[in-house]
């Protein structure tokens, strides 16, 4: 089977990984930190945490943006549960925003309109978190200039995008964000085998993050309420939880950090080829902004309704191990029970109709995209 994702690991990884087994530290080391600034570094950013997965690090941006209940977050239907559970775990209800119909991006004019509306009920959503599918851009300047406008707090969803670049600079310099989390799932861009983090500009919310990722406990006596007893002394000055990433993990992201270049540009080549090779076949390519560069985490297609379920089968059965992404939020059982339901995001539900995504990663040779392309062609036939 030629999968849809898989994740690229070297000698060197696997070297870093050992040193780290070999080390005096397996958790709580140097390893975490120098990861950190290796992001925070390619993503312009001021200040780096790194969490065990990037599900933590939507949790704990929500923390540090102090989402509690009473507080509604905005997402959009055509993501990862993790999306909108964040808001969940912090006590906060949930509300989507349906998708632009070219990008699968947060629509803009959605979104205007449903806080002007929210606006005149006194229901503006504290948080908005806009989600960059497929290692896209949401359109973040129009999303952060109307967010400023109505006081509400952004966090992007970029766990597909590291790498990417919106209006020129990378994704994750919080440019029209407050916080931006990515993913480290090994179907990703990079990999730590499970993990996420999340940057910022500012100092306060970094803090925060760090102290949520770790118990709330900290050893600076600046921090305490009183002078420490001895070098033993700590103090739990909030709630938290453990979400530390390892040692390992960090060892491995950072030696991928040392490739994220040539990943990015492998899969900008890829999904090129991909846009020639399927130019005359009846299915609909991924668009692309002019103001986003993607780093293309997925390459999503969309065939004709009638035909999504032969092409999908046909496709497996032929030996190409297509996915789909996602099923939007708004249908699963546990949101449903909520009160959510068909019909309420028609775009979103248009594209999980239709959407497939076909195999892009960095080592998919061409005579395997090739095949993909011919059991495509045939399903399609």
């Amino acid at each position: 089977m030629i999968p849809y994702g898989r994740q690229d690991i070297s000698d060197e990884d696997v070297a870093a990984v050992v040193a780290v087994l070999r080390s005096d530290f397996l958790t709580q080391g140097p390893a975490v930190p120098a990861f950190e600034a290796a992001v925070a570094d390619w993503c312009g950013a001021a200040h780096a945490v790194a969490v065990n997965s990037a599900t933590s690090a939507l949790h704990v941006a929500c923390m540090a943006l102090e989402l509690g209940p009473g507080d509604v977050l905005w997402t959009v239907p055509n993501t990862f549960v993790a999306s909108a559970n964040c808001a969940l775990y912090c006590g906060a209800a949930v509300d989507f925003v349906d998708i632009d119909p070219q990008t699968y991006t947060m629509n803009v004019s959605a979104l205007r309109e449903k806080l002007e509306k929210a606006s005149v009920k006194g229901r503006l959503p504290k948080v908005i978190v806009p989600v960059h599918l497929c290692g896209q851009s949401a359109d973040m300047a129009a999303i952060g200039a109307l967010a400023r406008a109505y006081g509400v707090k952004v966090i992007e969803d970029a766990s597909h995008a590291i790498g990417a670049t919106y209006q020129g600079h990378p994704v994750g310099d919080c440019r029209h964000s407050d916080i931006c989390v990515f993913s480290f799932h090994p179907v990703k861009i990079i990999t730590t085998a499970e993990g996420g983090l999340a940057t910022t500009q500012d100092p306060l919310l970094a803090r925060k993050m760090q102290l949520a990722r770790s118990h709330g406990i900290t050893r600076d006596p600046a921090e305490m309420d009183q002078l420490p007893d001895g070098g033993w002394y700590y103090q739990q000055i909030s709630l938290g939880y453990n979400y530390r990433m390892t040692e390992m993990q960090a060892a491995l992201g950072l030696n991928q950090m040392t490739r994220l270049g040539a990943f990015v540009a492998r899969r900008r080549a890829l999904a090129a080829r991909y846009d020639r090779l399927l130019s005359n076949l009846d299915l609909v390519r991924p668009a692309q902004s002019m103001d986003a560069d993607s780093s293309w985490h997925l390459y999503v297609i969309r065939v004709p309704a009638d035909k999504h379920l032969h092409v999908f089968d046909t496709m497996r059965a032929g030996g190409v191990a297509v996915n789909l992404h996602y099923i939007p939020v708004h249908l699963q059982p546990y949101y449903r029970a909520m009160g959510f339901g068909p019909g309420q995001f028609p775009q979103a539900e248009a594209y999980y109709g239709e959407a497939i995504s076909i195999p892009v990663y960095f080592g998919l040779t061409e005579a395997e995209q090739d095949k993909v392309v011919e059991v495509l062609a045939g399903a399609l036939a």
